[in-house]
């Protein structure tokens, strides 16, 4: 019992020492890592990985945007933001040229713009970066200034060039009237001035008032300069496929002509209250979308297309209406046409139109189209023959009203007339079927009632 006790009493006095120096080194541990953890506490300039995390996910690389299955590049135009400037979401930031249409590019989170990764005029694949944004809300007096404006102060400064240079040449130009004078004042010599060559120098300052011409402005003399533009890729793409359509159709052209007296009559009868009713002007091109619908109807072989060795027959009538843009000539469809109305197809029409000047048209608004209409007459064009929009098997054109004297019931008479053309691919669509397909054009707009009446 004893050397038991003193063995216990032993050993607990090891632990207790043993407790004591775990005690002290712990203190020591302790007042030497305070001061470096509250440094570490406050110090603003430390960046912990979780801080790190943090940054990088407010922080957002926008990607070049997909333009369509079979586009894969395109041009950067124009940025309509600068690096530093705030953006909200769905903000248009950048344009993108691309060989069918132009593409907006939008934010697609608010924020400020930390980074442009392309230049304007360079080219920008699908996926590739295109800028990056520093996600955040707006600030309240952050207005986000646009690139357009500046543009307008570099306008004023050519004036001022072209006003200013304007004095100094004048001077010189008048100056060498004073000896005219000189000579007017001593008319006295007449014989002298018959029989000696006085009268030639009295002739030469005449040649003074033609040498001023120089001075009216804008006259530049032997000016022979050129200058050099680069092809846009929307110009490039339709010299690409008018070529590509005159190297695969047999096209041929067939003329018509129709008295427009009764459609005009129409329209200018309705009209007011078409617009009043609908909100859009009652034009040609709705009855004209009409007559060809009941003509393609009439004629399939025109709504359809060749593909390889077969004939692709289309039930429905899909017409691509070409309207002309600052860019080049662009055919957004109106869809379904055999179902609309000629008020729906207007308004279809004004639509797209305003779109396509505004260089608003989408993807979806130029693919497909089973037949087309040209309108050149809005232009003033007499006469011409279409090229056809591959691969569609036709194209209509239509051409200016003129008054001409024709023979209508044995006597001559005044009417405004119109002359149609189809263009056409021989390969599948006849003389016959060509002639009937104007025919049928003819009859409805010459009657428009048919239209009314499917007839």
């Amino acid at each position: 019992m004893i050397s038991l006790s003193t063995s216990s009493r032993a050993l607990t006095a090891r632990l207790a020492v043993a407790a004591t120096c775990n005690s002290l080194h712990a203190r020591t541990f302790l007042s030497v890592a305070r001061p470096a953890i509250a440094a570490t506490t406050f110090r603003s300039d430390i960046v912990t990985p979780s801080m790190f995390q943090m940054r990088l996910m407010s922080d957002k690389t926008v990607k070049t945007p997909s333009m369509g299955d079979s586009i894969t590049e395109g041009t950067l135009t124009q940025w309509h933001k600068k690096v530093g400037d705030y953006v909200s979401r769905d903000e248009q930031v950048a344009t993108i040229e691309t060989d069918k249409i132009d593409i907006q590019v939008n934010s697609p989170d608010s924020g400020k713009i930390t980074e442009l990764c392309s230049n304007e005029g360079d080219t920008v694949a699908v996926g590739g970066n295109l800028f990056k944004l520093e996600l955040g809300e707006v600030p309240a007096g952050a207005a986000a200034p646009s690139t357009p404006e500046p543009p307008k102060a570099p306008a004023a400064a050519p004036k001022a060039a072209v006003s200013a240079p304007a004095p100094p040449p004048k001077a010189p130009a008048f100056s060498p009237a004073t000896p005219p004078k000189a000579a007017v004042n001593t008319p006295a010599p007449s014989k002298a001035a018959v029989n000696t060559p006085a009268p030639s120098k009295a002739a030469s300052p005449a040649a003074a008032p033609i040498a001023a011409t120089d001075d009216f402005p804008g006259y530049a003399p032997g000016v022979r300069t050129e200058r050099r533009v680069k092809v846009n890729r929307m110009r490039s793409r339709i010299a690409e496929r008018l070529k590509e359509s005159q190297n695969t159709a047999a096209s041929l052209t067939q003329f018509n002509e129709i008295d427009m007296s009764s459609l005009m009559e129409l329209r200018s009868k309705y009209k007011d209250q078409v617009l009043e009713k609908h909100g859009v002007k009652f034009g040609f091109m709705g009855a004209f979308v009409k007559a060809c619908v009941q003509a393609l109807q009439a004629v399939p072989a025109v709504n359809a297309r060749m593909e390889n060795d077969e004939i692709v027959y289309n039930d429905f009538v899909d017409v691509s209406i070409a309207v002309a843009t600052p860019k080049g000539l662009v055919t957004p469809v109106v869809r379904n046409c055999e179902s609309l109305s000629m008020v729906q197809v207007e308004q279809s029409i004004a639509g797209l139109g305003k779109k396509a000047r505004d260089g608003l048209l989408s993807l979806e608004d130029m693919v497909g189209g089973t037949f087309t209409i040209s309108n050149g007459g809005v232009f003033g064009s007499m006469m011409g023959t279409p090229i056809i929009n591959q691969p569609q098997s036709a194209i209509f054109g239509m051409h200016a009203v003129k008054d001409r004297a024709v023979v209508v019931n044995g006597q001559v008479v005044v009417r405004p007339m119109m002359y149609i053309a189809l263009t056409y691919d021989h390969r599948l669509i006849d003389g016959r079927e060509a002639t009937t397909f104007l025919v049928k054009v003819k009859e409805a707009i010459e009657d428009p009632r048919r239209l009314l009446l499917d007839v």
